[in-house]
């Protein structure tokens, strides 16, 4: 027979579950946003030394080596980045579904 007493705590066990996993995904989004915005700023950044580099060379040579030089360390930090930022979105996958592990173990079949 089920108690009363054991349908509230359910949904206490049920209610502190979300409320953890809301604040779980609120901080990995965080995470997330900050992640992008200093790949922006560092790519900006990166643009504008390039785009000034690049105006004071006076021959074709210079010039080549520079874009390549750019081309090169855009791309290098551009794989960087994403596996970073990847890295970011499982973790938040994770810390968001981590307060249900208890709920789903309580009505998994025992083997």
């Amino acid at each position: 027979m089920v108690k009363v007493e054991d349908i509230q705590n359910y949904g206490k066990e049920q209610l502190e579950s979300i409320t953890a996993s809301a604040s779980n995904l609120q901080n990995g989004v965080q995470a997330i946003a900050t992640a992008y915005g200093d790949y922006a700023k560092k790519s900006f950044e990166d643009t504008k030394s390039f785009v000034e580099k690049l105006s004071g060379v006076k021959s074709l040579d210079k010039a080549l080596e520079a874009q390549t030089e750019y081309a090169r360390s855009a791309y290098e930090t551009f794989v960087a980045e994403s596996q970073k930022i990847a890295g970011l979105y499982s973790d938040c996958a994770k810390q968001t579904f981590k307060p249900f592990e208890g709920l789903v173990a309580k009505f998994s079949p025992a083997h």
